[in-house]
């Protein structure tokens, strides 16, 4: 039975490793994820399975906290695919408020954006848990393997499918945040002047516009598009609303306030200079977070 002055330090070793890789533990959750919500309830449950280790046991706590981290993540990630079979119309990743030095890292910015997410989605779970160890993160195989109980000759065949899966749908270049910047500048000027011409010249023919609602607010049910349709669109929403420049999962994007409150989270895909994806998250529950950010920094 352990002395109660060894367990203490037991317990505070335990939160100091705890705390150094937080940051590192929650993206590797959202990632999984596509939703802040549910990537903070895994690391509550990382939490309390690491506060129980033997840490004399534990070679690497990195390592190991990021297995736990990522079996959860799967089992959760299994649940929501579930729950996102029967979500109304499109469903789009939890907006997530990102500082400037996450923008700063290209790579980050890039794996965390709406749109690599949305690509994320259409792997497997267990495809996008190694997708996310190890071109993101840089993991060695076998600690890979140890998260997510395979071998390691299956995992890197796992890697090679989910890496050419991901090639084959995501954006044809990372777009730096400053070109993003200006793109997205372009948009919201257009749309605050109800400038059609100059709406239609920031976005490609076949633009895409999803918005999600989660079936508690009005939005799309179905994707809307080409330039004409989006173009329509936004026209006929921009009365009465007002657009803040914002850094969204790593990228500038927009918050579509009404009556002084966000209404929605605007986020853009870039390719070649022109919007080719817009997503508009508007379901309260995915806004609960950066609402109560906003709040308390006005």
């Amino acid at each position: 039975m352990d002395r109660p002055e060894n367990r203490q330090e037991f317990t505070l070793s335990a939160t100091e490793a705890f705390v150094a890789h937080r940051n590192l533990l929650f993206t590797v959750a959202y990632e999984m994820l596509g939703s802040a919500a549910d990537a903070e309830d895994v690391l509550q449950e990382t939490w309390l399975r690491w506060s129980g280790v033997d840490l004399d046991e534990v070679r690497d706590q990195r390592a190991y906290l990021v297995r736990i981290t990522t079996r959860q993540a799967l089992t959760r990630l299994r649940t929501l695919r579930r729950r996102k079979e029967s979500y109304v119309g499109p469903w789009l990743p939890e907006p997530l408020l990102t500082t400037p030095d996450v923008a700063e890292n290209v790579e980050l910015a890039d794996s965390v954006s709406m749109a690599m997410l949305l690509v994320l989605e259409t792997l497997a779970p267990t495809e996008r848990a190694v997708f996310v160890l190890r071109d993101v993160f840089g993991l060695e195989y076998d600690e890979i393997a140890a998260a997510v109980d395979k071998k390691q000759a299956a995992v890197r065949q796992i890697a090679h499918r989910a890496r050419a899966h991901v090639a084959a749908r995501r954006p044809r270049q990372v777009v730096s945040p400053a070109e993003s910047r200006d793109v997205l500048g372009a948009f919201q000027r257009a749309v605050e002047t109800g400038d059609l011409q100059r709406l239609l010249d920031v976005l490609a023919p076949d633009v895409v516009l999803l918005t999600d609602g989660g079936g508690v607010v009005q939005a799309a049910l179905d994707p809307i598009v080409g330039a004409d349709q989006v173009a329509g669109v936004l026209s006929r929403i921009s009365a009465g609303v007002s657009l803040q420049p914002v850094e969204v999962n790593g990228y500038p994007a927009l918050f579509v306030r009404l009556n002084g409150e966000v209404d929605a989270v605007l986020a853009a895909r870039i390719d070649g200079g022109l919007i080719t994806g817009l997503y508009a998250v508007r379901n309260p529950e995915k806004l609960s977070r950066i609402a109560q950010a906003t709040a308390v920094s006005r």
